[in-house]
C-alpha cells in the first residue's frame, strides 16, 4: 500500500463482517477501498459509499413469499449490516451470518419494515442438497431481473441485476486509473468468477471450488 498498490477486500459480507480484517491488515481511510455484498456496495475503508445498488421491495416480497411457500429459509441484509428474516424458526446459517457480522437478527415480515430501509442482498440458506433442489426454480423466478449466484454450498444469493464482484472491481479500477493487466484477483468461489474474468491475473485458492 505504501507503494501505491491498492489492497481491496471484495466480499459477499457486509462492511461489519469485513472490518475486523481491514483492521488486521491496516487498511483504513478514504484513500483505501472495500467492496461488500458481492459488489452491491463499493466504499472507502472509512465507510464513504461510492456506489450502491440494492434489491427492490417487490423482489424482497417475492423472496419472502417463496420462503413461506416452500419452507426454504432466507434472510436479507440492509446497508447497515442488520439481518432480517420472517422465518420464526431461524435457520442455523442465518445465526452464523449474523454472528460473523456482529449483527442482530430482526424477525420481521417485509410489510413490518420501514419502506425507506434499503435491502441490499437476500440469501437463501440451508443444507447443500436443499439448495441444489431449489436453485433451478430460484434462478427461473428471480434470475431475469436480479443477479443470482451460489456463493457457497450453503448460500444462494439474490442481488441487484447490475451487481457482481467483477463489475465492482471494474468500476473501482476505472475510478482509480488501473488497467485490467495491473490487477490480480484472488478468490475461491463462484461469486469470484466475474472478478477473475476482468482481472489480468486470476488466482484461485487451492481449497477453492472446482468452478473457481
Amino acid at each position: 500500500m505504501e507503494q501505491g498498490v491498492k489492497v481491496v477486500l471484495c466480499s459477499g459480507r457486509p462492511l461489519a463482517g469485513v472490518v475486523p480484517f481491514l483492521n488486521q491488515l491496516g487498511i483504513a481511510g478514504d484513500n483505501q477501498y472495500v467492496i461488500t455484498f458481492n459488489g452491491s456496495i463499493i466504499e472507502t475503508a472509512s465507510g464513504k459509499i461510492l456506489k450502491e445498488a440494492g434489491i427492490s421491495r417487490e423482489t424482497y416480497q417475492a423472496i419472502d413469499d417463496y420462503s413461506q411457500a416452500t419452507g426454504l429459509p432466507y434472510n436479507v441484509l440492509d446497508q447497515n449490516s442488520v439481518v432480517y428474516t420472517s422465518n420464526v424458526n431461524v435457520a442455523p446459517m442465518t445465526v452464523v451470518q449474523a454472528w460473523e457480522n456482529e449483527a442482530s437478527i430482526h424477525i420481521r415480515k417485509p410489510n413490518e419494515i420501514d419502506a425507506a430501509t434499503q435491502m441490499v442482498k437476500a440469501v437463501f440458506t440451508g443444507a447443500s442438497e436443499q439448495l441444489d433442489a431449489h436453485e433451478p426454480q430460484v434462478r427461473a423466478q428471480f434470475g431475469t431481473d436480479n443477479y443470482v449466484v451460489r456463493a457457497a454450498d450453503l448460500f444462494l444469493e439474490v442481488m441487484h441485476a447490475d451487481v457482481n464482484k467483477g463489475k465492482a472491481v471494474q468500476y473501482l479500477a476505472n475510478k482509480l486509473g488501473f488497467a485490467p493487466d495491473e490487477i490480480m484477483a484472488i478468490g475461491d468461489e463462484k461469486n469470484d468468477i466475474p472478478m477473475f474474468q476482468f482481472a489480468g491475473t486470476a488466482v484461485a485458492m487451492g481449497n477453492g471450488s472446482a468452478e473457481a
